[in-house]
């Protein structure tokens, strides 16, 4: 998918495009913003207007990748032996030996194209041995090797990772393009409702399409209504063995549960705006106004904050194997 077929952030990828056609791009890039804008299909835009054996020019001095040569049919498909991709096994934190796997590699030449492009997804669930080993990599990285780091949550990343790479950061979608990319990939429930609760995310847009966003976010709604009247303990642990759910088991309920943590962060958000007085325009979750409203006496001071902390440290233990329930 060449830079001109990805739907939205049309000044930040002419701004890529012109570094590569000036050769001016910074060799270790961030790709930062909200799940399911489109990060990881500019990296692959990336990597194709860097191999592309018929770059086209989009107006002067400023070209684009073709998406019709062998090059960029093989990146598309993954079969591209110079874009080395690193991403998460079976929802495990990305490992050191992944990374020195990736930094082995780059020492060499490229085997055919111009570039060698190490894109590694959700750089945030790189272990800490796993981002201390990249460090010398990022700041002094081969001259045929672009590295870029796509993340939802940078501030998990070790200060030093951040300052050797240069951040880009996209921003979410209107909701206009949401329909478009929604659209585009055959999802056909795209009324106004849905494109409103996606909050600028086409992927969380088809996620609610698919059910699977719907569940996810009703069960940590519950959560929060249970434990805001929760007189005791014992309540609070109701409610959290509830939420956790024992239908499934292993790995499956561990990818469920989640799923359902990642979804807290958003509506607790939502609750502090409101908790500041502000209009329901400015929330992500804008379907559940008339769930959250109540919660935000609740949630919306010290409280919320402490809550935003207890999310991000069960996903962190969970991402640790702790056993989910």
């Amino acid at each position: 998918m060449p830079f001109r077929d990805v739907v939205g952030h049309g000044p930040l990828l002419q701004l890529i495009a012109q570094a590569v056609s000036r050769d001016t791009l910074p060799p270790s890039l961030g790709f930062v913003g909200p799940d399911g804008v489109g990060k990881q299909l500019a990296a692959t835009a990336l990597a194709q207007v860097l191999n592309c054996l018929s770059l086209v020019e989009i107006r002067p001095f400023v070209v684009d990748a073709c998406g019709e040569c062998d090059s960029c049919k093989k990146i598309v498909r993954g079969s591209f032996s110079d874009l080395l991709l690193v991403e998460t096994i079976e929802n495990k934190p990305i490992t050191i030996d992944q990374i020195r796997q990736v930094v082995q590699q780059v020492a060499y030449r490229p085997f055919e194209g111009r570039r060698r492009v190490v894109v590694i997804n959700d750089a945030d669930r790189m272990n800490t041995e796993a981002q201390s080993s990249l460090l010398k990599t990022l700041e002094e990285p081969p001259d045929s090797s672009q590295f870029v780091l796509v993340t939802s949550r940078p501030d998990l990343l070790l200060l030093t990772v951040r300052s050797r790479i240069q951040q880009l950061n996209f921003v979410h979608l209107s909701a206009d393009e949401v329909f478009q990319v929604v659209r585009e990939l055959g999802v056909e429930t795209a009324d106004a409702q849905l494109l409103a609760a996606a909050g600028g995310s086409a992927g969380r847009a088809v996620a609610l399409a698919s059910g699977e966003l719907v569940v996810a976010r009703d069960a940590a709604v519950r959560l929060m209504e249970q434990v805001a009247i929760a007189r005791d303990g014992r309540a609070r642990l109701v409610a959290a063995q509830e939420f956790v759910g024992a239908k499934k088991k292993g790995q499956d309920l561990r990818q469920e549960l989640i799923q359902r943590l990642r979804v807290m962060p958003s509506l607790l958000r939502d609750v502090a705006v409101l908790w500041t007085g502000s209009t329901s325009q400015a929330l992500v979750n804008v379907d559940l106004v008339d769930n959250l409203a109540p919660l935000s006496a609740v949630y919306g001071g010290s409280r919320g904050v402490k809550a935003f902390d207890s999310v991000g440290r069960a996903l962190d233990a969970l991402e640790r194997h702790v056993n989910p329930k």
